[in-house]
């Protein structure tokens, strides 16, 4: 009996929206089994899941709502993504900071700069770490949004295992390269740009983005 079968194309547009969908589960996860859900976190990842499903739904159906772009305060985009991921950090050894995002508005959607910004944060606890840290500057009419890790360390594999029946099943470990295909299709989106360095004494993430013209 032979299964129906999706080309490449569709079945990597799939895969990227289960990426995404992901990510924002993994996070509640970790907030529930912490004890102590920040409500800005649990809320704004809730938020980011039935954003994920939209975007699922509408891949397979060709149905589902779209977001029209608005102006988006890049200080609480970035506060919101550091709490939803500062459990995570933790428990990989590490810790996740936000050290500075000026008073700025980008035009876009603030569903997409998240899921961006969720990738970059979990790319550099997963990959790089143990201190991450996130901020942004103005640079002319644009913004740069960067996360930095400090370099690969040996990780206590015990902080990794637990709760590991969850983590395991929602993570996607073993799947990589969505993360950053979703970082580069938002930054195009936005008429922005992406770039990531790597070096001996970690890498740097840079999501550059074109500030709203309301910003003084």
């Amino acid at each position: 009996m032979t299964g129906f079968r999706l080309g490449g194309t569709r079945r990597a547009a799939l895969n990227e929206a289960l990426h995404e969908l992901r990510r924002p589960l993994q996070a509640l996860a970790l907030a529930v089994g912490a004890g102590r859900p920040g409500a800005t976190g649990v809320e704004s990842s809730l938020f980011l899941v039935t954003a994920a499903v939209d975007r699922l739904d509408q891949e397979i159906n060709g149905s589902g709502p779209r977001h029209e772009p608005r102006p988006v305060p890049v200080r609480p985009l970035l506060e919101a993504a550091v709490v939803r991921w500062r459990s995570r950090a933790r428990r990989a050894g590490g810790e996740l900071s936000l050290v500075g995002a000026p008073p700025a508005l980008v035009e876009g959607d603030p569903l997409e700069l998240a899921q961006a910004l969720d990738n970059l944060i979990v790319n550099a606890i997963e990959h790089g770490g143990p201190i991450v840290e996130v901020g942004a500057r103005r640079h002319g009419r644009r913004v740069r949004i960067a996360v930095a890790d400090s370099g690969r360390t040996p990780r206590e594999t015990a902080r990794w295992a637990s709760p590991a029946s969850v983590l395991a099943r929602i993570t996607g470990r073993n799947r990589r390269g969505h993360g950053l295909t979703v970082v580069r299709r938002v930054a195009n989106a936005h008429g922005g740009r992406f770039e990531l360095r790597r070096s001996e004494r970690g890498s740097v993430a840079t999501l550059e983005l074109p500030l709203a013209d309301r910003t003084p």
